[in-house]
C-alpha cells in the first residue's frame, strides 16, 4: 500500500512536469540561472546609442560578407551556425574584442548560447546570432533555446542583444542550397517570453548495460 501510495505520488509529479510553463520572461529565467542582470536597452544611453552604431554597421558589413560566396546548407535552420564567425569579424573590425564567451570556471565554450561576448566601453555586451525566412518569421516554429548548465555562459550584468538575417535560396551546389541574406534585425531579449518544456533523458551507459532498467534481449556479431 505504500508503495502504491509512493507511485501514485510520483505518476502525479510528473504529469505536473509535462505540463509546459508558459511566458516566462527572459530576464528573470537569466536572473534566477545565473545571479546575472538583464540589463535593458536605453535609447537615451549614450553608451547604448554607441553600441547600437556599431551594431548596425556590423550587421551590414557581415551581410555583405556572407553575399560574396554564399553559405552552403542543404536545409535552412543549419545556416544559423555559419552566421557567427562573419559577425565577430565584422564586430572586431570596430576593436571590441568579439570572441567566445566563458561560464564560471574561465573556460570559453562554442556550443550554447550566447554566441558572443564584445566590450565597449569597458562594458560587457552579449550577442546572439540567428536567421529567418518570411515564410517562417511569424509562426510559432521554436527558433530560440537554452538550457541551464554549471557552465552556462553569462557571468556579468549587460544588454543581451540578438542579431538575424533574412536568408534565401540563391542558387545550387552539388546537394547544398546556396544561401544568401537580404535583411536583418537586432533585438534588444530583454524580458522575451519564454516557454519551458521539460525533457527526460538517459545515457549510453545505462541504455547499453542492461543493469538500469533495460533488457538486453539479444546481441551478436555480423560478418
Amino acid at each position: 500500500m505504500k508503495d502504491d501510495k509512493y507511485v501514485s505520488r510520483l505518476e502525479d509529479v510528473i504529469k505536473q512536469m509535462l505540463t509546459p510553463l508558459k511566458d516566462i520572461p527572459f530576464n528573470l529565467v537569466i536572473e534566477t540561472m545565473t545571479g546575472k542582470k538583464v540589463i535593458s536597452f536605453d535609447f537615451k544611453d549614450s553608451d547604448h546609442k554607441k553600441v547600437l552604431e556599431l551594431l548596425r554597421p556590423t550587421a551590414l558589413m557581415a551581410g555583405k560578407a556572407i553575399n560574396k560566396t554564399g553559405i552552403l546548407r542543404p536545409r535552412p535552420n543549419e545556416v544559423g551556425n555559419d552566421i557567427e564567425p562573419f559577425v565577430k569579424n565584422a564586430l572586431n573590425s570596430f576593436k571590441v574584442n568579439a570572441n567566445v564567451p566563458a561560464g564560471p570556471s574561465g573556460n570559453k565554450k562554442s556550443t550554447g548560447y550566447p554566441d558572443i561576448l564584445f566590450w565597449f566601453n569597458k562594458k560587457p555586451y552579449y550577442l546572439e546570432c540567428k536567421t529567418y525566412n518570411v515564410e517562417n518569421i511569424a509562426t510559432t516554429q521554436r527558433s530560440f533555446y537554452f538550457s541551464p548548465s554549471d557552465e552556462f555562459k553569462v557571468i556579468h550584468d549587460a544588454p543581451h542583444f540578438l542579431m538575424s538575417f533574412e536568408i534565401y535560396v540563391a542558387g545550387e551546389s552539388g546537394r547544398n542550397h546556396i544561401y544568401k541574406c537580404k535583411h536583418y534585425k537586432i533585438l534588444s531579449l530583454e524580458s522575451l517570453s519564454l516557454d519551458v518544456k521539460y525533457e527526460f533523458n538517459s545515457d549510453n551507459k545505462r541504455m547499453y548495460s542492461g543493469e538500469s532498467g533495460t533488457i538486453v534481449v539479444d546481441e551478436g556479431k555480423i560478418g
